[in-house]
C-alpha cells in the first residue's frame, strides 16, 4: 500500500522511510506540506498519509484539511505526528479531519500498529466502495444485457431533453422491438432467446455513438435516445436494422435469422413540453406502424403528424 510521509526534517524523513519500507509500504516522501499537497493531486494518490504537524509552507493540519475537503466521501486516512500534547491541539487536529495522531517522540511499534489500523480502515472502505458500485450497477442496469434498465433509461430521458433544450439541439428517440421474438422463445426455448437478446444488444451498441443512450425498455424492446438533427433522425436506427439483419445469430449449432423494427420520433418543445408520455407514445405508435408495414424497418412519426 502507498504511504505518503511528509516531514521537513531530513533525518526524520530518512528514519521514517527506513522503518516504513521495512513494514512493506510503498513510501512516497515529501519535504514540506506544499509538496505533500501536490502529490495528493496526482492520479492514484496515496490513501494512507503520515504527516508531521509542524512543516513550512503548509503544516500537516492544513494538508489534512485540504485532502479531506477534496474527497469527503472517500477520505484518506491521515496520521499526524506532533510534539503537541495539549487537548486543544489534539481536538484541532482531529476536527480538521485527521484520523489519528501520535506524539513525538514515538515508539516505532506503536507507529506500526497505528499504520496497520489505517491500512485496515482503507481496505474496508475500498471493499465498501466496490460493494456500493456493484449495487448501483445492479440497480440501474439490466442483468442479462448489461444495458440501462427501464427505470434508468426513463430517468435519463428528461435529463437529455433539458440538455438539448439548453443547447438548442434536436433529440430523437426510437422504440426498437425484435421481430417475432415470442416465436424464437417458443421454438428454441428461453435460454436461446436470452442469447439472441445478448447478441442483438452487442450489435446495437456497435453501431451506436458514444453519446447515444440505450436501455432495455422491457422484454425484447429497447429505448434508444439519440441527439441528432431532424433531417437525419432515422439514420442511426437504419444502421441498427441493418446490423441486426445482416447475418443470423449463431448460438451452438443454431443459426437464427433476426430482424428488428424501430419507431422513431423527434422531440418537439412546442408539442411535448416536459410531457415525456407524449414523446414516448409517438415513438410507440411509429413502432406499431413499422410492425404493420412488414417489420424490419424504421418508421418516423414527427410531432406535426399528430
Amino acid at each position: 500500500m502507498k504511504l505518503l510521509v511528509a516531514d521537513d526534517s531530513k533525518v526524520s524523513r530518512m528514519m521514517l522511510l527506513a522503518i516504513t519500507k521495512g513494514w512493506g509500504y510503498d513510501v512516497i516522501m515529501a519535504e514540506d506540506g506544499e509538496e505533500a499537497w501536490q502529490i495528493m493531486q496526482e492520479d492514484d494518490a496515496p490513501s494512507l498519509l503520515l504527516l508531521d504537524w509542524e512543516m513550512p509552507k503548509m503544516n500537516g493540519v492544513e494538508v489534512c484539511e485540504r485532502v479531506i475537503a477534496q474527497s469527503p466521501e472517500n477520505p484518506a486516512y491521515v496520521l499526524l505526528l506532533t510534539s503537541r500534547t495539549g487537548s486543544d491541539d489534539i481536538v484541532e487536529g482531529l476536527s480538521k479531519g485527521a484520523s489519528d495522531y501520535l506524539s513525538k517522540p514515538f515508539d516505532s511499534a506503536e507507529l506500526q500498529v497505528r499504520l496497520q489500523v489505517g491500512k485496515r480502515m482503507i481496505e474496508m472502505q475500498d471493499k465498501l466502495n466496490a460493494t456500493l458500485e456493484e449495487l448501483t450497477q445492479l440497480a440501474s442496469h439490466d442483468v442479462l444485457t448489461g444495458l440501462l434498465n427501464r427505470r434508468a433509461i426513463m430517468e435519463a430521458l428528461p435529463k437529455e431533453v433539458k440538455r438539448i433544450d439548453r443547447l438548442k439541439h434536436d433529440l430523437g428517440i426510437g422504440m426498437c422491438d425484435i421481430d417475432h421474438f415470442k416465436s424464437i422463445n417458443d421454438t428454441y426455448g428461453h435460454l436461446v432467446g436470452d442469447e439472441v437478446l445478448k447478441e442483438v444488444t452487442k450489435r446495437m451498441q456497435k453501431v451506436l455513438r458514444d453519446y447515444d443512450l440505450i436501455g432495455r425498455y422491457g422484454g425484447e424492446e429497447f429505448l434508444v435516445i439519440t441527439p441528432v438533427d431532424k433531417e437525419s433522425c432515422t439514420s442511426v436506427y437504419q444502421r441498427i436494422c441493418q446490423a441486426i439483419s445482416a447475418k443470423p445469430v449463431i448460438t451452438g449449432e443454431l443459426s437464427i435469422p433476426v430482424t428488428i423494427s424501430c419507431g422513431v420520433t423527434c422531440y418537439s418543445a412546442e408539442v411535448d413540453g416536459q410531457d415525456m408520455a407524449k414523446f414516448l407514445n409517438r415513438a410507440d405508435e411509429a413502432l406499431y406502424q413499422a410492425k404493420d408495414a412488414g417489420r424490419n424497418q424504421v418508421i418516423l412519426k414527427q410531432a406535426i403528424d399528430q
